[in-house]
This record gives C-alpha cells, sequence and structure tokens, in this order.
C-alpha cells in the first residue's frame, strides 16, 4: 500500500495551483486533482480517495471554497485547509466557522505548507472515533503517512514507542503505549502477550 498522503487543491488560479502542486510533490505528497470550482471538487470527494484538502476562499463560481469546507464537514470528515490572499476579519471569521484545520494567506512557502498539513493531520487523529475512521496517520521519513487498521498483522511495544508491522513487511513507528492504542482498535486485534497484539 502506497501510504503517501493524498491531496485535493481546489484553486481557481492555475499559476498558484500548479506552483502549490509542484512544492506539495516535492515534499512527498501525492495531489489527485487540481479543481477550480465547487462543481469539480465534490465528485472528487464523494470517491473517499482525498485525505486532506486545501481550498481558495474565493473562487470565480458562486460557490466558495467555503461551501465545499460545509460539504466536507458534513460528508468527507476529512481535514482541509484554506488557502486564500485575504486575511481581514471578515473573510477568517467566515472561514472559521467551518472549523478548518488551518489557514494559510497566500504567497505561501513549503515549509508553511509542511507544518499546515502535518499539524492539520495531527490534530485530526486526535479527534478520530474508532467508530467512524479503518486508518491511522504515522510518521515515515518525517512526514506523516496514512496506514490501514487491516493492513497491520501486528504491533509490538517498544517502552513509549509502538513498532506497527503491515502485511507487506513494512514498519512504522508510532509514539503511544499499546493499553492506550489498543482502544482505537477494532476488536479482531488481540493483545496476546504484554508487548504484543496481534491482528487475528
Amino acid at each position: 500500500m502506497n501510504g503517501k498522503i493524498k491531496i485535493l487543491i481546489v484553486e481557481d488560479n492555475v499559476i498558484i495551483a500548479d506552483d502549490l502542486r509542484f512544492t506539495l510533490e516535492n515534499l512527498g505528497y501525492i495531489v489527485i486533482a487540481c479543481l477550480i470550482s465547487y462543481e469539480d471538487a465534490i465528485p472528487i470527494l464523494q470517491k473517499n480517495i482525498v485525505d486532506l484538502a486545501f481550498l481558495d476562499i474565493n473562487l470565480s463560481t458562486k460557490k466558495t471554497g467555503i461551501d465545499i469546507g460545509n460539504y466536507i464537514n458534513e460528508h468527507s470528515k476529512i481535514p482541509f485547509i484554506y488557502l486564500t490572499s485575504n486575511s481581514d476579519d471578515a473573510t477568517i471569521s467566515l472561514a472559521a466557522k467551518t472549523k478548518p484545520n488551518g489557514y494559510l494567506v497566500k504567497p505561501f512557502n513549503a515549509n508553511n505548507l509542511k507544518a499546515s498539513i502535518e499539524i492539520a493531520i495531527n490534530n485530526h487523529n486526535s479527534l478520530t472515533k474508532k467508530s467512524t475512521e479503518d486508518f491511522i496517520f504515522v510518521k515515515k521519513n518525517d512526514l506523516n503517512q496514512k496506514v490501514l487498521i487491516n493492513d497491520i498483522s501486528y504491533i509490538k511495544s517498544d517502552n513509549i514507542y509502538l513498532e506497527l508491522h503491515s502485511y507487506e513487511s513494512l514498519t512504522y513507528i508510532l509514539r503511544s503505549t499499546l493499553k492506550s492504542f489498543i482502544t482505537k482498535l477494532p476488536e479482531s486485534f488481540i493483545q496476546c502477550h504484554k508487548s504484543y497484539i496481534i491482528n487475528s
């Protein structure tokens, strides 16, 4: 499984969208698509292939990035970050009502983008409920990556860290205790030893 985070960009300025795509791909993320409108974005979001979205607030169509944010909150439940050239109080207040996971004012840079994505993913993880998600995000090569829970074959505890071993012989490191982490797993995971959980 490719665990790289998959990102959707909705930005009606083609130059900015291309720059954003280039920067994100250089950082190691996968850009699913660069779109320019609400109408283009909804079918992609409905496919459930996006892990995070960058949304321009002011689009050239009637519906805005805030409308997309509202749709995500109601249907997709993924983290999203607003990109805008407007930093006035009115715009920020309107955007804040949709509870985004980040807010970046253009122009952006690679460091700001990476920090915003990592914070958004980590905050989303802390709010994730076991009953609504079938994946977790873990650190690998200094980036968060998505790991399907059903791809985990067993988990080994090493003090305050966990080693997550996948069926594809990949290993991910997560800072957590075994006792805390097992509460986030489905019933197929069984603690067979004080230091091991297996996926039965």
